[in-house]
């Protein structure tokens, strides 16, 4: 059942930060739309649809957390590992500052969340700084989506 308290961002983003914990694919499905646009700093185009966001959303997740399925033994997330630092919400939007990192290399990132009126995400933007940051990412995701793919 959806509460329908509250400004829509926030119900998805209470959601969002329990995936964030503790990520699984199931929690995924209750927060993407079918039609929802993901775009990362790692792929040119922006990727369409809920299954191809839940595959970069997954290998961003154990990238940048070391947690949920493809991390391995991950579990839950290492707070010690990624941290959201900052917060601004309005709304249908969202933008949430993070830190993390990859071996020893400092990520810092923003997460710029839409979400439509039952609170389900409709567009998600990754962005990532510093250079040596993307391409830390882009090595990991790369390795991590290759292992994992089909066929």
């Amino acid at each position: 059942m959806v509460d329908d308290t509250g400004a829509p961002i926030d119900r998805c983003l209470e959601r969002w930060h329990a995936y964030a914990r503790s990520p699984s694919p199931e929690q995924l499905d209750t927060l993407l739309h079918d039609e929802v646009v993901f775009s990362s700093p790692i792929v040119f185009t922006p990727q369409r649809g809920r299954d191809l966001t839940a595959l970069y959303l997954t290998a961003a997740t154990a990238v940048f957390m070391g947690a949920g399925p493809l991390a391995g033994e991950g579990g839950a997330a290492e707070p010690e590992r990624f941290r959201y630092v900052r917060e601004v919400r309005q709304g249908h939007d969202a933008v949430l500052e993070f830190e993390s990192t990859i071996g020893d290399t400092y990520v810092n990132g923003v997460d710029m969340i839409t979400c439509d009126d039952a609170g389900m995400i409709i567009d998600f933007k990754v962005m990532v700084r510093p250079l040596r940051a993307i391409e830390a990412a882009h090595q990991a995701m790369r390795a991590l989506l290759e292992r994992h793919s089909p066929g």
